[in-house]
Order: C-alpha cells, then sequence, then structure tokens
C-alpha cells in the first residue's frame, strides 16, 4: 500500500481545520478567510512540487531500474535527477510545514473566527450603556477616561 504523499497530508490538515471538503473550500470565496486563502495558496504550491517529485522519483526508477546498466553519460543525469528530487522534496516538505502553520494559526485565533455573533452582540451591549435617558431624567454624572501614564511627575532626575 503506498503511503500518503506531502500534498495528501496538507488536504487532509485543511479538510480536518476547516470541517470541509477541500472542493468545497476552494470553491467557497477564500478572500473572506485569509487563512483559508493562504492555505489553499500554499496547497497549490505544494500540488506542483509534489509532481515535481514524482516526475523525478520515475526518473530515477527508470535509470536505475533492475539489470540495467546506465551508460556512461547517464552517470550525470542519475545524479541531476538525485539532486533534483531532493530540492523538490524539501520544497514540498516546507509547504507542508508552512499549511501546518496556517492551520495551527486559525486554531489560535478561534475564537475571533467562531464568534463574531458574540463580538456583535456584546458590542451592541456596550453601546446600549450609552443610550440617551428619556426625557425629564438626570442623567448620570460623566465617568472620567482612563489615565494613561503617571498620575503625578516622576520623581528623580531626567536624562
Amino acid at each position: 500500500m503506498p503511503t500518503a504523499t506531502m500534498l495528501d497530508q496538507a488536504t487532509t490538515m485543511i479538510e480536518k481545520a476547516w470541517g470541509q471538503p477541500i472542493e468545497v473550500l476552494a470553491v467557497r470565496r477564500p478572500c473572506e478567510d485569509s487563512l483559508l486563502r493562504a492555505a489553499v495558496h500554499t496547497r497549490t504550491a505544494l500540488a506542483v512540487t509534489d509532481n515535481t517529485v514524482a516526475v523525478h522519483q520515475d526518473r530515477l526508477h527508470a535509470l536505475t531500474r533492475r539489470g540495467y546498466v546506465p551508460a556512461f553519460y547517464e552517470l550525470d543525469r542519475i545524479t541531476e535527477s538525485a539532486v533534483k528530487l531532493r530540492v523538490a522534496h524539501s520544497e514540498s516538505h516546507t509547504y507542508l510545514q508552512a499549511i501546518r502553520r496556517v492551520v495551527e494559526a486559525r486554531e489560535a485565533a478561534a475564537p475571533a473566527y467562531r464568534a463574531p455573533a458574540d463580538r456583535l452582540a456584546q458590542a451592541a451591549v456596550a453601546r446600549s450603556g450609552h443610550a440617551p435617558h428619556a426625557p425629564g431624567q438626570i442623567p448620570d454624572p460623566p465617568v472620567p477616561s482612563a489615565v494613561v501614564g503617571p498620575a503625578t511627575p516622576a520623581a528623580g532626575p531626567r536624562r
């Protein structure tokens, strides 16, 4: 059984974090969710490098298959393909790590993403405390604003 590619791992991470299949998430407007947009763009780059990894793996398998003796000039092709495979594999790993960091950032900012209605309700309650009073009522005395910095001049020498 073949192992999961980095693209498969990234797809699973994104689907698990957003709770929907990647096809639905890609169609959904990612511009509304900047973290989703970052994850989808990074996954797209990962798809390209994943394809590059597959191409170089196939080339190396063809050049090093059982019973095949490569010609002298093919040794450079083997070395070049091996180097390019390592670079593409490293890029894929970097993209996978980037997606993992985006998912972690989403989890860290979960209250901001999950409860916009709660924030709106809190803002409405805060504004309702400043509602105008009915005619004939005496308004409450104003509340002094918060002081920023020391209330008295600092003692000691200034520099």
